[in-house]
């Protein structure tokens, strides 16, 4: 437990691949734990999160079980995809064009 009393999940692979996925998707703007959060990206710390998971990739080749590598996998690849997203459409609204909605 944590000092606050609140329990702490046990300290696993799969966590730490959903905190840095998390953590990337907060950057990103996709996911907001509060209403006093900001929404713009932070296009910088998101693919800093993206890589640190990508170098846990790199570091763990070999040594996950297929569960694992496949977290890891589309967990990257969904990322990406989101980074490539943001970023096109934060590049819209700067040159002026409206946005698309996503999905």
């Amino acid at each position: 437990m944590s000092e606050s009393g609140t329990p702490l999940p046990p300290a696993t692979f799969e966590f730490l691949v959903f905190s840095l996925k998390m953590q990337a998707e907060m950057r990103l703007g996709l996911l907001k734990l509060s209403e006093e959060m900001d929404d713009a990206p932070d296009l910088p710390a998101a693919r800093h999160a993206i890589d640190m998971l990508g170098m846990l990739a790199e570091k763990t080749r070999g040594n996950l079980s297929v569960e694992e590598q496949r977290l890891v996998e589309n967990s990257l690849t969904e990322l990406r995809f989101r980074f490539v997203q943001v970023s096109e459409s934060g590049a819209k609204t700067v040159s002026g064009e409206k946005p698309q909605a996503s999905e």
